[in-house]
Protein backbone atom coordinates (compact mmCIF):
# COMPACT_ATOMS: atom_id res chain seq x y z
CA UNK A 1 0.00 0.00 0.00
CA UNK A 2 3.10 2.26 0.46
CA UNK A 3 3.88 1.66 -2.82
CA UNK A 4 0.82 2.38 -3.72
CA UNK A 5 0.64 5.57 -2.18
CA UNK A 6 3.98 6.77 -3.13
CA UNK A 7 3.30 6.14 -7.18
CA UNK A 8 -0.36 8.01 -6.86
CA UNK A 9 2.24 11.16 -5.59
CA UNK A 10 4.91 10.71 -8.50
CA UNK A 11 1.51 10.20 -10.75
CA UNK A 12 0.19 13.76 -9.50
CA UNK A 13 3.73 15.31 -10.16
CA UNK A 14 4.16 13.55 -13.48
CA UNK A 15 0.36 14.45 -14.21
CA UNK A 16 0.91 18.43 -13.83
CA UNK A 17 4.71 18.46 -15.07
CA UNK A 18 3.39 16.95 -18.48
CA UNK A 19 0.56 19.90 -18.73
CA UNK A 20 3.16 22.51 -18.24
CA UNK A 21 5.37 20.93 -20.64
CA UNK A 22 2.42 20.99 -22.85
CA UNK A 23 1.86 24.84 -22.43
CA UNK A 24 5.75 25.53 -22.40
CA UNK A 25 5.93 24.31 -25.70
CA UNK A 26 3.56 26.57 -27.38
CA UNK A 27 5.14 29.34 -26.23
CA UNK A 28 7.48 31.40 -28.60
CA UNK A 29 10.06 31.46 -25.87
CA UNK A 30 13.39 30.83 -27.19
CA UNK A 31 15.21 31.02 -24.00
CA UNK A 32 17.30 34.05 -24.24
CA UNK A 33 16.64 37.03 -22.07
CA UNK A 34 14.96 39.39 -24.29
CA UNK A 35 12.69 36.75 -25.05
CA UNK A 36 12.02 36.16 -20.87
CA UNK A 37 11.48 39.66 -20.21
CA UNK A 38 8.33 39.81 -22.94
CA UNK A 39 7.13 36.77 -21.50
CA UNK A 40 3.94 38.32 -19.18
CA UNK A 41 3.29 37.42 -15.84
CA UNK A 42 1.57 34.09 -16.04
CA UNK A 43 4.24 32.67 -18.36
CA UNK A 44 6.87 33.28 -16.26
CA UNK A 45 4.93 31.66 -13.72
CA UNK A 46 4.03 28.75 -15.82
CA UNK A 47 8.18 28.47 -16.51
CA UNK A 48 8.55 28.39 -12.40
CA UNK A 49 5.72 25.85 -11.92
CA UNK A 50 7.53 23.54 -14.30
CA UNK A 51 10.92 24.03 -12.49
CA UNK A 52 9.48 23.60 -9.82
CA UNK A 53 7.17 20.02 -10.48
CA UNK A 54 10.53 18.81 -12.39
CA UNK A 55 12.14 19.45 -8.92
CA UNK A 56 9.70 17.80 -7.16
CA UNK A 57 9.47 14.93 -8.90
CA UNK A 58 13.04 13.89 -9.47
CA UNK A 59 13.26 14.52 -5.39
CA UNK A 60 10.75 12.12 -4.27
CA UNK A 61 11.60 9.81 -6.73
CA UNK A 62 15.03 9.98 -4.99
CA UNK A 63 14.43 10.75 -1.90
CA UNK A 64 11.81 8.34 -1.49
CA UNK A 65 10.33 5.73 -4.34
CA UNK A 66 13.99 4.41 -5.39
CA UNK A 67 14.05 3.06 -1.51
CA UNK A 68 10.63 1.88 -1.20
CA UNK A 69 11.28 0.18 -4.64
CA UNK A 70 14.34 -1.87 -3.69
CA UNK A 71 12.82 -2.44 -0.64
CA UNK A 72 9.86 -4.71 -2.36
CA UNK A 73 12.53 -6.06 -4.58
CA UNK A 74 14.45 -7.49 -1.41
CA UNK A 75 17.47 -5.17 -2.73
CA UNK A 76 19.52 -4.39 0.46
CA UNK A 77 21.47 -1.24 0.39
CA UNK A 78 22.89 1.49 3.22
CA UNK A 79 23.58 4.77 1.30
CA UNK A 80 22.42 6.92 -1.39
CA UNK A 81 24.70 6.26 -3.54
CA UNK A 82 24.05 2.31 -3.39
CA UNK A 83 20.27 3.41 -3.68
CA UNK A 84 21.20 5.36 -7.33
CA UNK A 85 23.38 2.74 -8.22
CA UNK A 86 21.46 -0.12 -7.83
CA UNK A 87 18.21 1.64 -9.25
CA UNK A 88 20.55 2.00 -12.62
CA UNK A 89 21.64 -1.59 -12.48
CA UNK A 90 17.40 -2.04 -12.92
CA UNK A 91 17.80 -0.16 -15.39
CA UNK A 92 15.58 2.46 -14.07
CA UNK A 93 17.93 5.40 -14.77
CA UNK A 94 21.26 6.58 -16.25
CA UNK A 95 23.40 7.39 -13.13
CA UNK A 96 25.10 10.05 -14.67
CA UNK A 97 22.29 11.80 -16.23
CA UNK A 98 20.52 11.52 -12.84
CA UNK A 99 23.24 13.32 -11.38
CA UNK A 100 23.06 15.96 -13.94
CA UNK A 101 19.52 16.52 -13.32
CA UNK A 102 20.61 16.86 -9.93
CA UNK A 103 23.03 19.25 -10.25
CA UNK A 104 20.97 21.35 -13.06
CA UNK A 105 18.14 21.69 -10.62
CA UNK A 106 20.60 22.83 -7.73
CA UNK A 107 21.92 25.45 -9.83
CA UNK A 108 18.96 26.90 -11.25
CA UNK A 109 17.65 27.02 -7.36
CA UNK A 110 21.00 28.58 -6.18
CA UNK A 111 21.12 31.11 -9.66
CA UNK A 112 17.57 32.11 -10.59
CA UNK A 113 16.63 35.04 -10.77
CA UNK A 114 20.29 36.45 -9.89
CA UNK A 115 22.02 35.57 -13.23
CA UNK A 116 19.09 35.02 -15.55
CA UNK A 117 20.70 33.93 -18.60
CA UNK A 118 22.55 31.12 -17.11
CA UNK A 119 19.42 30.06 -15.63
CA UNK A 120 17.34 30.25 -18.55
CA UNK A 121 20.37 28.09 -20.24
CA UNK A 122 19.89 25.24 -17.27
CA UNK A 123 15.72 25.63 -17.93
CA UNK A 124 16.03 25.09 -20.82
CA UNK A 125 18.03 22.04 -20.95
CA UNK A 126 15.35 20.67 -17.67
CA UNK A 127 12.50 21.31 -20.25
CA UNK A 128 13.96 19.52 -23.17
CA UNK A 129 15.09 16.95 -20.39
CA UNK A 130 11.37 16.04 -20.10
CA UNK A 131 11.10 13.22 -22.01
CA UNK A 132 13.90 11.47 -20.51
CA UNK A 133 12.52 11.65 -16.96
CA UNK A 134 9.05 11.12 -18.03
CA UNK A 135 11.05 7.62 -19.15
CA UNK A 136 12.19 7.24 -15.73
CA UNK A 137 8.72 7.70 -14.25
CA UNK A 138 7.20 4.92 -16.68
CA UNK A 139 9.87 2.14 -15.70
CA UNK A 140 9.73 3.30 -12.03
CA UNK A 141 6.07 2.08 -12.59
CA UNK A 142 7.00 -1.28 -14.70
CA UNK A 143 9.29 -2.02 -11.84
CA UNK A 144 6.42 -1.51 -9.48
CA UNK A 145 4.24 -3.62 -11.77
CA UNK A 146 6.20 -6.73 -10.74
CA UNK A 147 5.08 -6.41 -6.96
CA UNK A 148 1.78 -5.35 -8.11
CA UNK A 149 0.02 -6.05 -11.15
CA UNK A 150 -2.68 -3.60 -11.04
CA UNK A 151 -0.02 -0.81 -11.02
CA UNK A 152 -0.91 0.83 -14.09
CA UNK A 153 1.11 3.18 -16.09
CA UNK A 154 0.33 6.78 -15.93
Amino acid sequence: MYLRNQLKKVQAHYKALKEFYTEIEKLEFDYTLSSYENLNVSQKALLEAYLKRFASLQDYLGAKVFKTLLDKAGISYVKMSEVLALIEKEGIINLDRWIEFRNLRNQLEHEYPDEIEDALKDLRHCVESFYELEDVVKKVFLFARQFDETIKLP
